[in-house]
Order: structure tokens, then C-alpha cells, then sequence
């Protein structure tokens, strides 16, 4: 007998898949909501995804068709590019690259890169582009080789603090949440008073989330104000976007980013980093346009 919890999720995906108003483009079936669940379905209620999925995408070609199947549910590399670069951004190669991490943790992450169709401006970031960040880098960190409990999640400015939100939520069982507000000119770097530290345990382990690293050592003064505040802290760091020291953004090496020396110096526990970007930097879509 199915488990009546999977039952709701089909009433669910049937009478809101398309929005309160039925008229949203994209469908939302049951296996977009239990997609890490999928393997643990009992059997019968997998058969009953896929013939969900099936029935519920008449005007698709069966290629899309099983490409909607709940044993691919996660987009793959060419269709999640489309649809990027509907939404305003292109997304570019996927590829792997070995970071610093923690002792006999998993160095090999897996990046996209973002190509700015307009070189020398500022590329300004979708929220679907934001969104596949965070979800990029949570994936990162739940294949570090070990589980990552933080006591706290610092956002450096306000994108940074937008990420450290979702990753509170989404994989450190909302844990408390700490804001770092940069005020910076042209010889130095200070702290506002605006900025925000909860209390924590003695040695604490932290994420600290930014949203860019170009050439300026914020993180490295971020990371010894930390270091100060909570001594003995163990610092993770999940950057979105690091710049490249060349135009060519699918790096082979960790040390063909701008900002890998200032990460080294840090001396952080593990990185996570989302995606490649090209000078003069990323835009968040914090702005209502």
C-alpha cells in the first residue's frame, strides 16, 4: 500500500502544479519534491512517478518525456543552460576543479561557468543564475567527504547575506545567522556598526558566504575578525562567483583564479565556489527591475 504522504504530494502536484491559477508555464510533479527521497520510494510508488510524469506531459516529445522520469530528475547540463539563457543569462561549461579542503575530504568540485556576452560590464545575475549558485553550492558542501554541521552562517554584505540564509535553511537546520557590512574606500577595509555576531560556542564551526572574490583581500580581513571575535573557529568558505586570471573560465587549476592566493592565506577549512566569472565582476538581482 503506498504511503499516504506520497499520496498528498500527488493531489499536490495535481491541483497546484501549475500555480494558484493554473496558468504557470512550468508543471511541478511529485518527484521535483521528493528528488533525494526517490531511491528510498517503496517500488510501487516509483512506478506511480513515472507514469505521473508520463501522463501529466502530453505535448512533450519522448525525449523530454524521460528526461522528466524521477531517475533523472535532476536537469541536465544542456537543458539547464536553455533554461538560463531564457531567463537572461548564459550559463557556460560544466566542469571539475580541486579546491583546498579539509584533511581526506573530497577536493573535487563540480563548477559552471557564467560568460558575460558584454566584456566590460558588469554581468547582472538572474534569480533563476542566483538560485542555481546556492543550489551548487549545497550540493558542494553535502559531497565534502564529511558531514558539515555549522554553528552559524555569515553573509559578507548583502548578497552574501542572502546566501548564508539559504544555506542556514536549506542544509544547516537554520542555524544562527550572522551579517558583515563591508565599508570600504580606496586604502582600507573596516567593519560597520550595523554588522551582526551571535553568540556561540566556544571554537565554533562557521561558513562564511560572499558573493564575489576578485583582487581585494576582503575575506582575508573578514576571516581575522572572525578569528578575533570567535577564537579557535573553524572557517568554511562558499564564495558565488571567483574570477579568473583569464578570459578562458573552465580553470584546470585552483591557482588560475584571481583570488586564489588571498583563499590560501585565509587558511579556510574547505571552499566551495559556484561559479567562474570574467572581469569586471557579477551583479546580484537584489535590485526590482
Amino acid at each position: 500500500m503506498a504511503d499516504p504522504t506520497f499520496s498528498s504530494l500527488l493531489i499536490l502536484a495535481t491541483a497546484y502544479g501549475q500555480g494558484p491559477l493554473g496558468v504557470a508555464e512550468e508543471r511541478i510533479s511529485p518527484g521535483d519534491l521528493v528528488a533525494e527521497a526517490y531511491e528510498r520510494l517503496a517500488p510501487e510508488d516509483q512506478l506511480s512517478l513515472k507514469s505521473f510524469a508520463a501522463t501529466t506531459l502530453p505535448s512533450a516529445r519522448p525525449e523530454t518525456r524521460e528526461a522528466a522520469t524521477p531517475g533523472s530528475l535532476s536537469l541536465s547540463q544542456s537543458s539547464a543552460s536553455q533554461l538560463l539563457a531564457g531567463e537572461g543569462n548564459i550559463i557556460g561549461g560544466d566542469f571539475s576543479l580541486d579546491v583546498p579542503t579539509v584533511e581526506n575530504g573530497n577536493p573535487a568540485i563540480r563548477v559552471f561557468s557564467l560568460p558575460n556576452p558584454q566584456p566590460g560590464q558588469l554581468l547582472n545575475l538572474t534569480w533563476t543564475s542566483f538560485g542555481l549558485g546556492v543550489e551548487r553550492l549545497i550540493r558542494q558542501i553535502k559531497n565534502l567527504g564529511r558531514r558539515l554541521d555549522a554553528d552559524a552562517c555569515f553573509g559578507i554584505n548583502e548578497a552574501g547575506l542572502v546566501m548564508a540564509t539559504f544555506l542556514a535553511s536549506a542544509q544547516f537546520g537554520r542555524c544562527p545567522i550572522g551579517y558583515l557590512k563591508c565599508i570600504k574606500n580606496r586604502d582600507d577595509i573596516a567593519l560597520d556598526e550595523a554588522s551582526s555576531y551571535p553568540a556561540l560556542r566556544q571554537a565554533p564551526t562557521i561558513v562564511l558566504c560572499d558573493f564575489e572574490v576578485k583582487h581585494a583581500n576582503v575575506v582575508g580581513f573578514i576571516t581575522n575578525q572572525l578569528r578575533h571575535r570567535y577564537p579557535g573557529a573553524e572557517i568554511y568558505f562558499a564564495v558565488f562567483g571567483a574570477m579568473t586570471k583569464d578570459p578562458r573560465l573552465e580553470v584546470a587549476d585552483f591557482d588560475d583564479l584571481t583570488g586564489a592566493g588571498i583563499m590560501r592565506a585565509a587558511d579556510f577549512a574547505a571552499v566551495f565556489i559556484a561559479a567562474t566569472m570574467s572581469p569586471p565582476g557579477i551583479e546580484p538581482p537584489l535590485e526590482l527591475r
